[in-house]
């Protein structure tokens, strides 16, 4: 028997999920009923699973008929032998099938849910301390590594202004509609007057304003030609200066923060568990891959989950990524938060802690109550 009571998944799947669907649906009764329980002995303890457990634990099989059952499932791809002489273990098509189709999510307790409540609304209103206090969170509760993404900033620029701050500097200002700012300090060349600053803020302002800054900046190569024949020299380079200047403001550079790297080793047994967490480690590290990782999440419904070969970054390792978009309360997609552990990662756990965590994740960042 399950430990979890059957649940409609809050999950989108994965890319697999049509095949994985289709496989299942070509298991007998017996063939299920002793596929379900070799995954979930295996994600419960990391063992190969022998005919004899099987018969121990209650199916009404003899021995040898349950080894026939688990030598075709081995051969449809979906059990493996580590060893010769071992029992089997889900390969990763076998943990697809299992999590697209017989999964039995749990849900969280309702200590859990205030503790997740308490700990990200603890942060205050600050933004970047809540996105680690989450990722912290998840790879605590967890157990693997926890990953989040800044959101995409694409607020629109409200107000550009060049501001003197005497001598030969001033200070290069950009606000964002979402109320952030941004400012620079630069070098000013000889000559520019205080109406020189007005004059190029105006001419920015009149471009820039109710437009994302980063779609702006970059359709700004014809609007350089324009100053530089109606505006004076000084002012003209006063807005190619002040362009390169600014980072971005409301879409600067994405934080990726991940914590709880040390969880993974916990799971290691041997050497070859050992190099598969010597390779995922240098996968956390490829920050733009899991970047574009996350940001593949944006158009899930709920939790996204990939295992083994079903991403490039962590083919090689081996690992599973369960992964969920954090939004606004427009439905705005704001950035991803997940877990990346090994492939046998507590799912019925792991999905809900990250479905839940990132809604709540999205009301705070929202403004609103959690």
């Amino acid at each position: 028997m399950s430990l979890y009571a059957p649940k409609t998944p809050p999950f989108d799947g994965g890319p697999a999920t049509g095949q994985s669907l289709a496989g299942l649906a070509g298991l007998d009764a017996r063939a299920r009923d002793i596929f379900r329980r070799i995954v979930e002995s295996y994600l419960e303890t990391g063992e190969p699973v022998g005919s004899r457990t099987l018969s121990l634990g209650g199916i009404a099989l003899s021995p040898a008929s349950i080894r026939n059952t688990m030598q075709d499932l081995t051969l449809a791809g979906l059990l493996a032998s580590p060893h010769a002489s071992a029992g089997r273990i889900p390969t990763h098509a076998g943990l697809r099938l299992f999590v697209d189709g017989l999964l039995e999510i749990g849900d969280l307790t309702k200590e859990e849910r205030r503790e997740i409540d308490a700990r990200l609304a603890g942060r205050g209103r600050n933004f970047e301390a809540a996105l680690d206090e989450a990722s912290n969170l998840l790879s605590g509760l967890a157990g693997g590594a926890g990953v989040v993404s800044s959101p995409v900033r694409d607020a629109g620029v409200k107000h550009v202004e060049f501001v003197a701050l005497g001598g030969d500097q001033a200070l290069a200002v950009i606000v964002a509609d979402d109320g952030t700012v941004e400012n620079r300090i630069m070098s000013l060349a000889a000559g520019v007057t205080p109406s020189t600053l007005a004059e190029a803020s105006n001419f920015l302002n009149a471009r820039l304003r109710g437009r994302p800054f980063a779609e702006a900046k970059r359709e700004m190569t014809q609007e350089l030609e324009i100053a530089r024949r109606e505006l004076d020299q000084a002012a003209a380079r006063l807005v190619e200066d002040g362009l390169a200047a600014w980072s971005g403001g409301p879409d600067r550079e994405r934080a990726l923060i991940v914590r709880g790297r040390a969880n993974l080793l916990q799971d290691g047994e041997g050497l070859a568990d050992l190099e598969r967490v010597r390779v995922l480690f240098d996968d956390l590290e490829q920050k733009e891959q899991l970047i574009g990782l996350l940001d593949g999440v944006d158009a899930a419904q709920g939790v996204r989950i990939f295992i083994g070969a079903e991403t490039r970054l962590f083919s090689l390792s081996g690992s599973a990524v369960i992964a969920a978009p954090y939004m606004s309360g427009r439905q705005r997609v704001l950035g991803a938060i997940g877990v990346i552990g090994p492939a046998r990662l507590n799912y019925a756990r792991v999905i809900p802690l990250v479905d839940y965590t990132a809604r709540v994740l999205g009301r705070m960042l929202d403004g609103k109550e959690t």
